[in-house]
């Protein structure tokens, strides 16, 4: 999530961000939710979850419509739709991320518990780590993973490449310094 402040300095609440933030310049609102322009880098009202849950449903119909290819900030990243349960409310979900594909084994994909550098981590986190397993899509493909965290020297390494690749989540670790490390876990097909 993204404090998001207005032209005029005046807080107007947190905005959830699903990708590097580097490529968000200017949001505003839309009959549909908000749109994502190049400019400014403020926004001209406060997202509420009905429009960022809209949000996300633009994303997930532009995926599905485009055989995994999404444009505006996501535009040329690779995006994942992950399926997961609520560990609490047994509610099905699905969230837009951004992944890494492993370069030594097709079979398995990092994601990144940034939730854009809030101080905490996202629920598709608690869940995937409560579950153990989920479900992805991945271009016109829907398969089964087996979820894993990854730790220490391996973590740092996937997460500094992610990093390089998108500056966006190396703003979000610089957010979390201190506070809290972005998890980073391994879908591996199952």
């Amino acid at each position: 999530m993204q404090n998001v402040t207005t032209r005029d300095g005046g807080q107007l609440g947190v905005l959830l961000v699903y990708g590097p933030l580097s490529a968000v310049h200017h949001v505003r609102s839309g009959s549909a939710g908000y749109q994502w322009l190049h400019g400014a880098g403020t926004m001209t009202k406060e997202a509420t979850m009905s429009e960022t849950d809209d949000w996300n449903t633009q994303i997930i119909n532009e995926f599905r419509a485009n055989d995994g290819k999404v444009g505006g900030p996501f535009e040329g990243a690779p995006m994942v739709l992950l399926h997961h349960t609520g560990r609490k409310s047994g509610k099905q979900n699905v969230t837009p991320l951004m992944y890494l594909s492993d370069e030594d084994d097709a079979a398995v994909m990092y994601i990144f518990a940034s939730k854009a550098g809030a101080p905490s981590h996202p629920a598709w986190y608690h869940n995937l780590t409560a579950s153990g397993v989920a479900q992805v899509e991945v271009g016109t493909e829907t398969f089964d993973v087996d979820v894993r965290e990854v730790s220490g020297d391996d973590r740092d390494r996937i997460f500094a490449e992610q990093a390089t690749r998108y500056p966006g989540f190396a703003e979000y670790e610089s957010k979390t310094a201190g506070i809290r490390t972005i998890p980073v876990l391994a879908l591996r097909r199952s």
